[in-house]
């Protein structure tokens, strides 16, 4: 008896172990995706930037180019 009652208790804390495993693996996706979601948004930031940096550069060579006329 004292036998089934260890077997059921060892069956029971496994179940518990793998329950955490689970939710461990679960957060550790998430958190993954919230990363390369992160770096997909910085990418876009940095090309937006660099644009704006290229269009302020071409207005200032007009402006150059105005200002010789």
């Amino acid at each position: 008896m004292k036998s089934i009652i260890a077997l059921l208790a060892a069956a029971a804390l496994a179940g518990c172990g793998l329950e955490t495993a689970s939710t461990a693996a679960t957060a550790a996706a998430l958190k993954k995706q919230e990363v390369e979601q992160g770096k997909k948004t910085m990418e876009q930031a940095q090309q937006k930037i660099g644009q704006a940096m290229e269009q302020a550069g071409q207005r200032a060579q007009q402006a150059g180019d105005a200002a010789e006329k």
